[in-house]
């Protein structure tokens, strides 16, 4: 299975739901999806997400840091994100 984004609004929360494999090539997309939702708080939730690769590992690390919530966020990716920050360091 590729991505699949599915959204949700309450009130002034956006989430967007990641479902199958999140490969640097859906970026573009996932971007796209974030700045539709503009000032809304938004939240990725990755409860359904099978694989990344290290350019989404980073994208979620920067999406972190400009205050996006991720919700369910698998322990192999967060610590794949805890390494990738060492690293940068």
């Amino acid at each position: 299975m590729t991505l699949r984004i599915e959204t949700a609004s309450a009130g002034q929360t956006a989430t967007l739901r990641l479902i199958g494999r999140v490969e640097s090539e859906y970026l573009d997309e996932l971007r796209a999806q974030l700045r539709k939702h503009g000032p809304q708080l938004v939240v990725l939730d990755l409860d359904d997400v099978t694989l990344v690769d290290v350019g989404v590992v980073r994208f979620l690390i920067t999406c972190e840091a400009e205050g996006i919530e991720l919700q369910h966020c698998p322990p192999y990716i967060r610590e794949w994100m805890d390494r990738e920050r060492r690293r940068e360091e």
